[in-house]
């Protein structure tokens, strides 16, 4: 199984664009810039930015042995670990003043800075819970809506127990504050904000450092949180020696601006001109193309393998030293190929087997909507596969992954292609499939496909993506994806007369004395199975505009009136907008039909031709 965490190995190619983001912010040469990192969920934002942060971490490594004059000191913030618990606003102000106290022990020179910073730093996060824009301090006590919040915080920033809900002491409050704020100092909040600036900016000149703060995990925090980020960001910001690389996506910040300023009308363009004005250098994440989403299935693949012992890690090393560089040279016409694939694995069939898949998917999850080539979601894609393999074996079932992953590809970009193929599964055909094997020959043979397969792009390569399974028992397959739909095989209680019935009604277009006669044979209980069955099984072909559609429930019915509530439950399942005003004289003639029709006359999603046909029957309320 695959983790859903960051990585800094280049799975996806991103090397190069981290390589150019690093050198930006060592050309910055102590000057102050703001990189976004922007792209969508799961697109390996998080990834990208660890890479960026282990290349300045090298350059750190390069100066320490004087080869290099940039000392770059670099810090995560993950706001989405402090919601609910910290004002994300005041943990990073914390992490930057632990990182400086850190950094300044051997210092002593700057002891008294140091301090000052602190001094600010409590200041700020105090004036922040109350709100307190000015105050004017002439005794060395706070007052007003600062001084109320002194109550509920003195024992956050002294070892003073918590005080009270009585009245402000003066001479608690003086000792607890431990000169946070100085007598007959004015507090004014735009020249505190200067002055924390100032004293960082002083010190970072001093320590001789570029501070590198990566912030992450934006897209995963409340609005609220988002944006208090994104304002602490904009204490710190613009300060020399100082930096940012922000990883967000770009329509999560427009949204939780919006949310934010609720109720003010702002437009679109105002939410992004509000990340604009934070962000200097704007950095989009690259979309996969096929060679990197054939590349980065590849390498997930062979990760697998190479901890199982199957593929050796001097090979998988290998494998990622070739595979990027021949995706840098892909403008060259140097593809991922089968003929480079074979010569990453050599002549062991499995991961040529498993370099064939590769292949396969790739092409067909870049294409689909539904995954788009979403780093995210083909690992999870693969990680499904390899769930139900691990869960097939206790339970006695061999299945290859190729069928495993071909089946789930089917059921995540093609939903109602997937349930109108296990519609037709059932245990007297052995789990087989005959018009998937008839569209699976034409696929192949480029012929038309069946009706109940849309020709386009995704459906005829999905269908020519080994292994065939039109031929398969289905059964063990469709089991094991319970996971993503109902499954019932359970034709079981039928006997074999009933199972015939079932089969003549799903192809019946009007009634016969034969059909009359095998529902006579097998009686109500076995007709009233047959009449569910066959109707199921023909939900995905049914138009609700003919009466061939319906004449399964009619003639079941005219054998056995006492099936007519059961046929009533099964027309009650109609998408009523579908539903045509040519099969409404036949209904109306049924006894069984006329309250459901009733009910459907005042319904507004049936349409107005439907509902006069209906209002023609003389149906009375």
């Amino acid at each position: 199984m695959w983790h859903d965490n960051e990585t800094a190995i280049d799975y996806l190619n991103f090397g190069v664009v981290a390589d150019a983001c690093a050198s930006m912010l060592r050309l910055a040469d102590g000057e102050p810039i703001s990189i976004g990192v922007s792209g969508g969920w799961g697109a390996g934002k998080s990834s990208l930015v660890k890479m960026i942060a282990l290349r300045l971490k090298a350059l750190h490594e390069i100066e320490k042995s004087g080869e290099s004059p940039n000392k770059f000191v670099v810090l995560t913030f993950n706001p989405w670990l402090y919601q609910d618990f910290e004002s994300a606003r005041s943990a990073l102000l914390q992490i930057v003043g632990d990182e400086i106290v850190r950094l300044a022990k051997e210092n002593q020179t700057i002891q008294d800075k140091v301090t000052e910073l602190w001094r600010r730093i409590n200041l700020l996060r105090i004036a922040q819970l109350s709100g307190e824009a000015a105050l004017t301090l002439s005794t060395g006590i706070p007052v007003g809506a600062l001084g109320k919040t002194f109550n509920s915080i003195v024992g956050f920033f002294s070892s003073t127990e918590k005080l009270s809900e009585a009245p402000l002491d003066p001479e608690v409050i003086g000792s607890a504050v431990n000169g946070l704020l100085k007598p007959s100092e004015t507090f004014s909040m735009p020249s505190h904000i200067q002055a924390f600036r100032d004293t960082l900016e002083e010190l970072l000149a001093e320590l001789e450092i570029t501070l590198v703060i990566f912030v992450d995990d934006l897209d995963r925090c409340l609005p609220q949180t988002a944006i208090s980020t994104l304002e602490s960001i904009r204490l710190l910001l613009f300060i020399r020696r100082s930096a940012f690389v922000v990883a967000a996506d770009n329509d999560f910040i427009k949204a939780a601006v919006k949310v934010h300023f609720d109720g003010a009308g702002i437009s679109s363009d105002v939410a992004t001109n509000y990340f604009d004005k934070l962000i200097q250098v704007p950095l989009h994440v690259p979309r996969l193309g096929l060679n990197e989403a054939k590349a980065y299935l590849v390498l997930l693949l062979l990760e697998r393998e190479a901890k199982a012992g199957t593929f050796t890690r001097e090979q998988f090393q290998n494998a990622l030293k070739l595979i990027p560089e021949r995706l840098r040279n892909s403008w060259k016409g140097e593809t991922i190929n089968q003929v480079f694939l074979y010569e990453l694995v050599g002549a062991n069939e499995t991961l040529q087997s498993l370099m064939n898949l590769a292949e396969g998917l790739a092409s067909l999850l870049h294409g689909s909507s539904a995954v788009n080539a979403n780093p995210r979601l083909m690992k999870r894609f693969l990680n499904t596969v390899y769930l139900r393999e691990a869960l097939s074996a206790p339970q006695g079932i061999k299945l290859d992954i190729s069928a495993l992953a071909k089946w789930h590809l089917l059921e995540r970009c093609d939903e109602s292609l997937a349930e109108v193929i296990a519609g037709q599964v059932h245990s007297d055909n052995d789990g087989r499939v005959q018009i998937l094997a008839d569209a699976e020959t034409a696929a192949a043979s480029q012929l038309g496909l069946p009706v109940q397969f849309s020709n386009n792009n995704f459906t005829r390569q999905w269908l020519q993506l080994p292994p065939a399974l039109g031929t398969e028992d289905l059964r063990p397959l469709l089991h094991l994806s319970r996971d993503s739909g109902t499954r019932d095989f359970g034709d079981d209680n039928m006997n074999p007369d009933s199972r015939k019935l079932r089969d003549a009604l799903r192809t019946a277009t009007s009634g016969h004395q034969s059909l009359t006669d095998l529902m006579k044979k097998v009686g109500p209980d076995q007709t009233e199975l047959a009449m569910i069955k066959a109707w199921q099984s023909c939900a995905t072909f049914r138009t609700w505009r003919r009466n061939e559609d319906i004449v399964m429930l009619i003639e079941c019915c005219k054998v056995f009136p006492l099936l007519g509530k059961k046929a009533a439950s099964l027309l009650e399942q109609a998408p009523l907008k579908h539903v045509g005003p040519g099969i409404i004289p036949t209904l109306g003639a049924q006894q069984w039909a006329r309250e459901v029709l009733d009910r459907w006359k005042d319904l507004n999603e049936l349409s107005k031709q439907t509902k006069n046909a209906i209002e023609n029957l003389g149906v009375k309320r």
